[in-house]
């Protein structure tokens, strides 16, 4: 086992573009079913693979065959069988992406439900790989439109599941139309009687390979997951980092440059975090591990092999921001926290089309993972001012402050203010980098972009770094509009936007979307006139043309804005036509109000990069 542990990829004999590929990915140690049926699978042995799913077989029988493939033959040379549709999509979207250097590969999958002349078209064209299910494998059999004369290898994707579903006479069937020669590998959670004598009929000495899942897991670890929505996946995991009641956090990710990534962005909202990979030096990771126990860091973004063997005891939280597709790496994972009679939590980060595995991770431990609520902007802000009356208290109970009380007393006597009023200029000085009511961050983009700055009353795992040090200086930010920042007067010009009263527009959609996406402060968004089919407001005359593009992608109560200017170009100063009606009169939305305000259903949508999340002004930091 020892010797299995030590084993990564680069040490298995594949040909030189998978490995091209398999570093590209980031996969850096094999699982067990992977360490143990390669080799064997690269010198062309049969196989019967006994594992669960969700250990890895994938990559276990796709990077040996692959090896083997003959990329000047475009005909069937690898069939592999799976008892579900979606099964073989994800097989062959594997595969792909496996065979990402292989020059002319293809890989085609075949179901029932499929365009029967899309997939007669694809096989005339030439493939060298076919993943599909029994039924439809059979129908092509029939016609006469897949030969298989040529084939080098079947795979056999969990078989004991095809018995299942009655596919077995056509499992048989299909491998009596396959050459002598081929070679088989067989994987199944199970051996029943049916699928023990289909291996004793149709694969040659194999070797059997046993992979024990793990069936336990801590029983102090309280495990949740979160489906994947419309939430993007870092907003939600800042959300998490802000309201969990924790220490410090163990973020996993599937592959190296995904852990300098996330880490970045996260550093980049004021976190203190840092990255653990398999390229780190032993110097840094223990550097790295170090600073995670002392509490200079309070979030570590790892692969699994190098969270291996990490025991640090202010570990609360593990978070498998991707899921793993090894369940034997769930368990590991989430055994960094609840150890020696403490108690941890685990929370898994689960897309739509990963719920398979979310099942198998729960079919092989044994346990039921709940479903947990993202928390809400109201529970951010909710933690936040929780977290300020703690310090206010504490404040309060051990610091002398006679010196400061005078000074107040003078200061509302020269000025006739109430103390109320004093009191929250004073907590808007100390929290304006950090608003006690957040705002979303835009995550939709590449990084270097929001910090959120220091602020008090932050939970332990929260730590933020100091304004200067985050931005390299402590220069002012910029807004990225470019225009009207200072208090002088600014030249304005009147744009056109494609939405209006009858979409359901509001002025604070307009204005909040403007501010926030375009980086223009709200005093220099003037004159919102909403009509029944579009909406016109004045904005400074000197925005950028990358800004204008940016915010035609931005949509409002359903639709994007298509923002256009009403002239020739000429400053505008002229006053707005009167409103339609008076409900539509609504008062400019100070900067502090949009501050505050939560995105609403329908509120504003940004459509880049297809992920439909409601994106937030990003400021940028100065120079």
């Amino acid at each position: 086992m020892s010797q299995e542990s030590d084993l990564r990829f680069i040490d298995f004999a594949l040909a030189e573009p998978l490995q091209k590929a398999v570093a590209e990915i980031g996969y850096e140690q094999p699982s067990p079913i992977q360490a143990q049926s390669i080799p064997p699978l690269l010198a062309g042995r049969d196989v019967i693979g006994l594992a669960q799913t969700g250990t890895g077989k994938t990559a276990a029988f796709a990077l040996p065959l692959l090896s083997r493939v003959d990329l000047g033959l475009r005909v069937p040379q690898l069939l592999v069988l799976a008892p579900t549709r979606e099964l073989a999509i994800q097989v062959a979207e594997a595969m792909q992406s496996y065979a990402k250097f292989l020059p002319g590969f293809h890989v085609l999958p075949i179901y029932g439900g499929q365009s029967m002349s899309l997939q007669l078209k694809q096989l005339q064209r030439g493939v060298q790989v076919v993943v599909g299910t029994p039924g439809r494998i059979q129908d092509h059999l029939r016609r006469k439109t897949l030969r298989l004369d040529q084939l080098q290898a079947v795979v056999l994707d969990e078989a004991d599941e095809m018995l299942r579903m009655g596919f077995i006479d056509a499992v048989e069937d299909i491998l009596k139309h396959t050459p002598d020669g081929r070679q088989v590998a067989l994987f199944s959670a199970t051996m029943p009687d049916a699928i023990r004598r289909i291996a004793k009929t149709y694969l040659r000495d194999p070797l059997e390979i046993r992979i024990k899942s793990a069936t336990t897991t801590v029983a102090a670890i309280r495990q949740r997951y979160w489906q994947v929505s419309g939430t993007h996946k870092l907003d939600a995991l800042t959300r998490i980092l802000e309201v969990e009641e924790s220490n410090a956090w163990l973020v996993f990710v599937r592959t190296k440059t995904a852990t300098v990534e996330l880490a970045e962005r996260l550093e980049a909202r004021g976190y203190a975090c840092g990255a653990l990979n398999g390229d780190l030096s032993q110097a840094l990771r223990e550097q790295t591990i170090e600073r995670l126990k002392a509490g200079t860091l309070d979030i570590v973004v790892a692969t699994d092999v190098a969270a291996r063997g990490l025991d640090v005891e202010r570990i609360t939280h593990v978070i498998n921001y991707d899921i793993p597709n090894d369940t034997e790496a769930y368990v590991h994972r989430i055994g960094r926290t609840g150890r020696a009679g403490r108690t941890g939590d685990a929370i898994l980060f689960v897309a739509p089309r990963e719920r398979h595995l979310l099942h198998a991770i729960e079919r092989a431990t044994g346990q039921t993972i709940t479903a947990m609520h993202l928390p809400s902007i109201e529970d951010v802000a909710d933690r936040r001012m929780s977290q300020f009356k703690d310090q206010l208290s504490d404040v309060l109970n051990s610091q002398d402050l006679a010196v400061f009380e005078s000074l107040i007393a003078d200061y509302q006597q020269e000025k006739d203010i109430g103390l109320g009023e004093i009191a929250a200029a004073l907590a808007y000085m100390v929290q304006k980098e950090r608003p006690l009511v957040p705002v979303e961050a835009a995550v939709s983009k590449p990084m270097r972009s929001d910090s959120t700055g220091s602020g008090s009353g932050r939970p332990p795992s929260t730590r933020r770094r100091p304004e200067n040090e985050r931005s390299g200086g402590g220069g002012a930010r910029q807004p990225r509009g470019g225009a009207g920042s200072g208090g002088e007067e600014v030249a304005m010009r009147r744009f056109r936007l494609d939405v209006g009263e009858s979409h359901g527009a509001q002025v604070k959609n307009i204005v909040g979307a403007i501010a926030n996406e375009a980086g223009i402060p709200s005093r220099n968004i003037r004159k919102v006139q909403i009509n029944a089919e579009h909406t016109t407001v004045e904005l400074p005359a000197d925005i950028q043309s990358s800004v204008l593009q940016h915010l035609q992608k931005v949509w409002v109560a359903g639709r994007p804005l298509q923002i256009a200017p009403t002239d020739a170009g000429a400053p505008m100063g002229r006053a707005p036509a009167k409103p339609r009606s008076a409900a539509r009169e609504e008062p400019r939305v100070p900067s502090k109000m949009i501050l505050s305000a939560k995105p609403t259903k329908g509120e504003y949508k940004s459509k880049e990069r297809g992920t439909g999340a409601v994106k937030r002004k990003k400021p940028v930091r100065g120079s």
